[in-house]
């Protein structure tokens, strides 16, 4: 398997100077012959399962905080013997991640009583910590809303005298912005307190259950833990309940697909009984509108919440189905009995009392932390970045009247540290009178960036880069975002797609079981989602929470990026869909309305040209 050397993939022309955009830790050296050998002989692969764009300078906030947890809880808090943490870079804004391993087989014996210990104790105490984990997440959230971020008036408050307050709007705004931020890296440390070992348990449980049986799909393990409900899911349930309402109270009509939600509100408060669904619907926004449109990474991924046309389209999908007789809801009776069948199947093979204890303590583990793995996402990627995201445009509201930027948009061009000595420059001139010399400096360097990312956006980033390695054991790695061994072959064997007609088919990870044909929808946003036919098989880099009206539509599913744990192959399995993920090109090759035959237990598409 060859890939690229990080060192040798070159500038865009016209984007000369790029890696001020960044922090500097996410370059690639050549200055440094200790830092240039480590990179040139690490294996680096892209995430688009976060970054299916090139990442905005703000937006790296989310990157530079999971570097930290996920790295950190592997290292220095669990110790997870074989890996440490996962060391990333950026080359022309997109975001390269690399394993780091810990290839003493000795430290790694050293590194096993600690985790014993330390894992061991989250595990026996499951329920009772993540009852806890919920209380500390739902308080950060309320501390996020809750946080103020004032203005600047022409003349402080005559309180700020006769209360002897002591201090300024200035430095309550530069307070604010410190506060919201530290809210951000705080959140992300709850975020990874049990996720690692969620994915552990579940890479525990299918390496034991693949050494007693070495012909086993890996599939066949994923279904074992199929079946169990997820809070992930209630946002959708949330959109089908409504859409039982308005059948239920007559207002079918007035909600469909071609309307704008404003045409749709004035229809409803006309109508008698309007009120009452629109009341339900505000029930049901707080929070479970709080889920993003994308992945809610970026902070173009807009919530429910704040683009009410997406709910509705999902709505009316719904009113559309239970009026054709459709049964709306995932069968989870079906999917149950299967897992309860695979699981019997297999555990009557087993001869050796003790393999079967085994066999029996590592599934309950396994279904015990699985649902965390999704769970967290609603409280974190969607809830809290939907408010975090509004948060951080009201510090942009301030800048703008300010002069250092023109929208409120540009600020995302900027890191959060030139943000921190904006807000600087403006507290200071506006407390001296002055204009901020920021108004001439940021913004010609904001429209060069708009230009830079344009370009980046027009670049092929390769799947990997440097050095494959022998193994690969960080869990994260292979169950999220599907690398393995397996894929790095299919990748390396599709370097050149610049004749993505003369490729016929690809491999990918057989994400859920099932064989269909049908024609492609190629959708890379929420808004592309809208276009989906009946019967069509989506294509898209990663999915969305918020797309789960789709596979109400959908065949099939298939993504560029993800593992057998990822939310694409997670909710195929959940509605008995079949789905090919980490195929690492799709979205390249594959165009809208091509026919395509999707194997989701082999993990193979043929493109019927």
């Amino acid at each position: 398997m060859k890939f690229p050397n990080p060192h040798d993939v070159k500038t865009i022309p016209g984007t000369e100077g790029w890696e001020r955009m960044y922090p500097y830790q996410y370059q690639f050296v050549t200055d440094d012959p200790e830092r240039k050998e480590y990179e040139e002989q690490s294996f680096w692969f892209y995430d688009g399962l976060h970054y299916p764009e090139p990442i905005y300078p703000f937006d790296t906030i989310w990157d530079e905080a999971w570097y930290l947890a996920l790295s950190q809880y592997n290292n220095r808090i669990f110790q997870v013997p074989p890996v440490r943490g996962v060391d990333h870079r950026i080359i022309n804004g997109y975001v390269y991640i690399s394993p780091v391993a810990v290839k003493d087989p000795e430290e790694i014996g050293r590194r096993v009583p600690n985790f014993m210990e330390r894992a061991g104790y989250y595990y026996k105490n499951w329920d009772e910590l993540e009852a806890k984990w919920k209380i500390k997440m739902e308080a950060t959230i309320k501390e996020v809303e809750q946080l103020h971020i004032p203005r600047l008036p022409d003349l402080e408050e005559l309180s700020v005298v006769t209360d002897a307050i002591g201090e300024s709007k200035g430095y309550q705004l530069i307070k604010a912005y410190d506060d919201l931020i530290n809210l951000g890296i705080k959140c992300w440390q709850y975020h990874f307190e049990f996720l690692n070992l969620g994915y552990a348990a579940y890479v525990f449980f299918l390496d034991f259950v693949q050494k007693l049986f070495p012909s086993i799909p890996q599939q066949r393990v994923t279904q074992m833990i199929a079946g169990i409900d997820v809070i992930i899911f209630r946002a959708d349930d949330e959109l089908k309940k409504l859409a039982k309402q308005a059948i239920e109270l007559g207002l079918d009509q007035a909600i469909d697909f071609t309307r704008e939600w404003t045409a749709i509100e004035a229809s409803l408060k006309a109508h008698p009984k309007g009120q009452e669904w629109l009341a339900a619907l505000e029930v049901s926004r707080y929070p479970w509108f709080y889920v993003s449109s994308g992945t809610g990474w970026s902070h173009a991924d807009k919530s429910w919440n704040d683009d009410l046309n997406i709910p509705m389209s999902g709505i009316a999908t719904y009113i559309d189905k239970i009026k054709q007789g459709v049964n709306i809801e995932r069968p989870l009776e079906k999917i149950r009995a299967e897992r309860d069948r695979i699981i019997e199947e297999y555990r009557s093979l087993i001869t050796s009392d003790d393999d079967r204890k085994t066999f029996d303590d590592l599934l309950t583990t396994a279904k015990t932390v699985f649902p965390y793995v999704e769970n967290h996402l609603f409280y974190v990627e969607h809830w809290f970045h939907s408010v975090f995201w509004n948060k951080i445009r009201e510090v942009a509201v301030i800048m703008q009247e300010h002069g250092l930027i023109n929208a409120i948009d540009d600020i995302f061009l900027l890191r959060r540290d030139e943000i921190k000595q904006g807000l600087w420059d403006v507290v200071t001139a506006w407390a001296t009178g002055v204009k901020p010399r920021g108004s001439k400096v940021w913004p010609p360097e904001i429209e060069w960036r708009k230009g830079v990312m344009e370009k980046f956006r027009a670049w092929s980033a390769p799947p990997a880069i440097g050095t494959a390695p022998e193994v690969i054991q960080e869990p994260f790695t292979i169950v999220l975002w599907g690398v393995t061994n397996s894929s790095l072959t299919d990748w390396s064997e599709i370097q050149d797609i610049s004749d993505p007609d003369s490729i016929t088919e690809l491999k990918g990870f057989a994400g859920s079981p099932g064989i269909v044909e049908g024609k492609a929808r190629v959708c890379r946003s929420a808004d592309e989602i809208r276009e989906l036919q009946e019967g069509e098989i989506l294509v898209a880099p990663t999915t969305s929470p918020s797309w789960a009206p789709a596979f109400a539509k959908i065949k099939a599913c298939v993504t560029d990026v993800g593992g057998i744990m990822s939310h694409a192959a997670i909710v195929c399995r959940e509605y008995g869909m079949p789905a090919v993920v980490g195929t690492g090109h799709a979205t390249k090759i594959i165009k809208t309305g091509m026919m395509l035959h999707v194997d989701g237990s082999s993990g193979r598409i043929t493109i019927q040209r």
